[in-house]
């Protein structure tokens, strides 16, 4: 049954072109009274008339207008209204902050070479690093989210290296957490004003994902142990993995970045809303 005072989260938003060339969008929202998903679409004609900062991730909002199915999971919104306008992510203060944090990681690191590869990954494109989110949708997708989501991932690791009785080096475990997601700051694009965010055409030209990306960097640089938790911090191959953890006989190191990657995505601010 249609809950016409429904209120809804906005967990995500895209845009794209109909087979008759018009532009169409794509919404998902998430009912806070009972977190039931409804997928949504909007018309162009719809798209024209309704403000663009509607759409943004992290809104609460209620659709005023709109065809459903019979399940009520999907609808057709001619018209909604905006509730409570969402964060686009963390303040510059936050950001500079997080940024500090991160380079003081590093700077702790007793291996020079890896200091000095590390330092160069994060401030190559530092414009684009602070500002960069952790994804499109599943996670820490807002203004400043890379930066969050690093440095949930490097105090889990250093909560985490006293019970690892030395099978991994700390400063590898360290490094491997700040560039496990380095190709983000390439792969996604964020409007700071709306904190939109969507993959980079130019990125999808070279590169097939993030995590190929952060590979081949830490391969240039010889970081190979680097390389390979980049390489399997997904997971499963049909999750993005590069290496499967589901192999036979690999060795220890493989797993770790992986599980604090998830507990970050799974625990961490990984909304505008949880900030």
């Amino acid at each position: 049954m249609l809950d016409l005072t429904a209120k809804y989260e906005v967990l995500s938003y895209m845009t794209g072109d109909t087979k008759a060339g018009t532009k169409m969008g794509k919404m998902q929202l998430k009912n806070l009274s009972n977190d039931s998903i409804l997928n949504c679409i909007l018309w162009e004609e719809a798209l024209n008339r309704l403000d663009s900062k509607l759409f943004k991730t992290g809104n609460i909002v209620k659709i005023i207008t709109a065809s459903y199915n019979e399940k009520f999971n999907n609808c057709l919104v001619n018209n909604m209204e905006l509730l409570v306008e969402a964060k686009a992510g963390i303040t510059k203060e936050e950001r500079e902050e997080l940024f500090n944090f991160i380079k003081s990681t590093i700077e702790g690191f007793s291996d020079n070479e890896l200091k000095e590869f590390v330092t160069s990954a994060i401030e190559k494109n530092k414009e684009k690093f602070m500002i960069a989110p952790a994804a499109k949708v599943m996670h820490h997708n807002y203004l400043g989210g890379l930066l969050v989501h690093i440095t949930e991932c490097i105090k889990f690791a250093l909560a985490i290296y006293p019970v690892c009785f030395k099978k991994i080096d700390k400063d590898i475990l360290l490094a491997a957490c700040i560039l496990h997601d380095i190709g983000k700051i390439y792969e996604y694009e964020i409007d700071p004003e709306t904190g939109f965010v969507e993959y980079s055409n130019e990125f999808q030209k070279d590169w097939l994902s993030h995590s190929q990306y952060g590979f081949s960097l830490c391969m240039a640089n010889n970081q190979p142990m680097i390389a390979k938790m980049i390489a399997s911090h997904h997971g499963r191959a049909d999750w993005g993995a590069m290496i499967d953890l589901g192999e036979k006989d690999l060795d220890n190191f493989y797993y770790i970045v992986h599980h604090i990657d998830d507990l970050s995505a799974k625990f961490g601010r990984t909304s505008v809303n949880d900030l």
